[in-house]
């Protein structure tokens, strides 16, 4: 009579075969974990460069007796859109650059990885709002800010 002692190589294989599909299922499970991981990240980045951006600019709208100077569109010939900036009376220009993704007031960057960036001037019941409208990859926002005569 023959003792059955040990493994058969037709089981080592079936522990091997189990072994890489469980293998490939965590390995799947942890690339979509980070991934989301990655995209969380951008999102949280854009939302840091966007208060970062908003804490200039609120300063710079409550300022008393400060007034809009100017605002428009640079053509600077690169094909990557034009240049978008506002000037106050307090002599500080904000300015989107759509090379450097980037936006700054007079030449020191405050906010990045930007997209696009809009100023948009309104007058309603004698009070000046500007609405300022910045995009990143998957991100949009829209805010209104009034100035303090």
């Amino acid at each position: 009579m023959r003792s059955d002692k040990g493994v058969t190589l037709i089981s080592v294989i079936i522990y091997v075969i189990a072994m890489l599909v469980m293998i490939s299922i965590i390995t799947v499970l942890t690339s979509y974990f980070y991934k989301n991981i990655d995209m969380n990240s951008i999102k949280e980045d854009l939302n840091q460069q966007y208060t970062k951006f908003n804490s200039y600019f609120i300063e710079e709208v409550n300022r008393k007796g400060n007034k809009i100077i100017e605002i428009g569109e640079t053509d600077n010939g690169s094909g990557n859109g034009n240049q978008k900036y506002i000037i106050f009376s307090s002599g500080n220009q904000y300015t989107y650059i759509p090379e450097n993704k980037g936006i700054y007031i007079n030449t020191v960057k405050i906010a990045e990885n930007i997209t696009d960036c809009t100023f948009e001037k309104k007058e309603e019941n004698g009070k000046t709002i500007i609405s300022v409208t910045i995009k990143g990859d998957n991100f949009e926002r829209t805010t209104t800010y009034t100035l303090v005569k």
